[in-house]
């Protein structure tokens, strides 16, 4: 064998071993993890029981209940970007919401929700869409903080975002939305991926 023949071998295998060991790595990262949670105040909640209104989280999200803040629905981060602290990038959420009218018998569902740090807006896909909806936008106070890797949001209101309201009064045959109407409060805590 040439020398030219084995630097050639042992160059190709030196590659192989880099490729396999960034594979590895890339393998046994932990993805990006933590959860988006929307409060629902204890008055949104009644002036939208009070028009025939309801929102409900869907799997993968959970809904809780607290008496002092009222109804609450967590979504799972499943993948993020960027950082808080910056405005850019955001993260995608599990689960759905399901919007229902009583008064009117409609029905509106969401999926493929997603916070994006550079909008400041919680947007989803309508099912059987594919384009997505600006539902929300955290208002007020914001407090932003890292903990080592992990970002933290805090939202002290949560507001409707005029094409979210828009879209939700059409959808529901309501009058019940308005742009910037107070929904309660947001949180978020994201750790990217590593």
């Amino acid at each position: 064998m040439s020398r030219l023949t084995v630097r050639i071998a042992a160059a190709a295998a030196g590659l192989a071993l880099v490729a396999t060991a960034a594979s590895a790595t890339s393998a046994s990262a932990a993805p990006a993890a933590g959860n988006a949670v929307i409060n629902e105040s204890n008055a949104f909640f009644q002036q939208a029981a009070q028009a025939g209104v309801v929102a409900v989280p869907l799997p993968t999200a959970t809904a809780g209940y607290n008496a002092t803040t009222g109804l609450s629905a967590s979504f799972p981060v499943t993948d993020g970007t960027g950082g808080l602290r910056d405005f850019f990038g955001g993260v995608r959420l599990g689960g759905g919401l399901l919007f229902v009218d009583a008064k009117t018998g409609s029905a509106v569902s969401f999926h493929q929700l997603a916070f994006s740090f550079e909008d400041w807006t919680l947007t989803a896909v309508p099912d059987g869409s594919t384009t997505p909806v600006a539902l929300f936008d955290p208002a007020g106070d914001n407090a932003i903080n890292y903990s080592g890797t992990t970002q933290n949001l805090t939202a002290a209101s949560l507001v409707l975002d005029a094409a979210g309201a828009q879209y939700l009064d059409t959808k529901l045959h309501t009058a019940f939305f308005a742009a910037g109407q107070s929904v309660g409060s947001f949180t978020v805590s994201y750790t990217p991926a590593s």
